[in-house]
């Protein structure tokens, strides 16, 4: 079975990687699971997918443990230990990294037994190029597997991407082409890896957790922000606003659903707004039973307290 995984950033194509290199698998006759897994959800935030390939049917299932390839389509990631890119890495696993440093670089940096590949970063790195990344690295993936055409990555660019404009498909194609020539020499180093088995694994030792107090552990929290210090709430688009005539004073509802603990109960009841740490998710807005929330362009508010300052 081949185990694939592709970690970079959101905006890059992550999921669009595992789900090319996946068509190009299945064309080529092999049974195919691909799937993703998000982290935080901001643009720029990591991400990783994975994609098994086997010739039977593939009963393993999660997130994959000891991959064969690891494909890293934002070098800054590798030493980022949340983001997991070094996890389950053995001898035999090739790591194959867009970066413009050298092969030798992160062999010192790294220090790894097995095969490290550095594909060349020819794309620019503009916001309207990040998402060609992934075609990128699914093409270049592919090659390193030996088993994958050319023809079947172009058929899976074509059939993937059919819903976008003929120009970006075309586009994606081209770039597909490049990555898959550029891996050339390198082509079939990406041995399959063996069967694993889940009754060789150590079962976990479980610790009991007594209950929290009622005032610890009451859904109503109203903590102060993780970033004091980092200013959110400049993330915002639209902004939400109280409109107190309709308010309940229930603030405990859309306190309780804020994930920032933005949301605090003032003097009089009604909800009060951290537009310091508020990221305009518009949970809150959804929550609010009386629809007393309501949702306006971060712009639009702006340009009114302007107005009320300057009156």
């Amino acid at each position: 079975m081949y185990r694939i995984r592709f970690h970079g950033r959101g905006g890059q194509g992550m999921k669009t990687a595992s789900r090319i290199l996946g068509t190009a698998f299945f064309i080529e006759g092999f049974e195919v699971q691909d799937a993703q897994r998000y982290g935080a959800e901001r643009r720029g935030a990591p991400i990783f997918a994975y994609v098994r390939a086997d010739r039977t049917a593939i009963h393993e299932r999660g997130v994959i443990g000891r991959p064969d390839l690891v494909v890293v389509a934002d070098d800054t990631l590798v030493p980022v230990s949340a983001a997991g890119v070094m996890q389950g890495i053995g001898p035999d696993t090739v790591l194959l990294i867009d970066s413009a440093e050298s092969e030798k670089t992160w062999r010192e940096r790294l220090n790894l037994q097995g095969p490290i590949l550095v594909l060349p970063r020819l794309i620019p790195l503009e916001p309207s190029e990040m998402a060609y990344v992934g075609t990128e690295c699914a093409a270049a993936a592919a090659c390193l597997t030996g088993i994958i055409s050319l023809a079947s990555v172009r058929q899976a660019v074509q059939q993937e991407l059919a819903y976008m404009k003929a120009g970006v498909v075309d586009r994606n194609v081209e770039i597909a082409s490049g990555a898959f020539a550029r891996m050339a020499a390198h082509s079939g180093i990406v041995q399959e890896g063996g069967t694993t088995s889940h009754h060789d694994r150590t079962v976990p030792s479980w610790v009991d957790l007594p209950a929290d107090d009622i005032g610890e552990s009451s859904p109503a929290i109203y903590g102060a922000a993780t970033s004091v210090a980092v200013r959110t709430g400049l993330w915002r688009s639209m902004r939400p606003v109280v409109d107190t005539s309709r308010c309940n004073r229930c603030t405990w509802i859309c306190g309780s659903f804020c994930p920032d603990s933005a949301i605090a109960r003032g003097s009089e009841g009604y909800p009060q707004i951290d537009l310091d740490h508020c990221k305009g998710c518009m949970i809150c807005v959804a929550q609010c039973p009386p629809h007393a929330i309501v949702a306006i362009p971060e712009a639009e508010a702006v340009a009114q307290e302007k107005e009320g300052a300057a009156s």
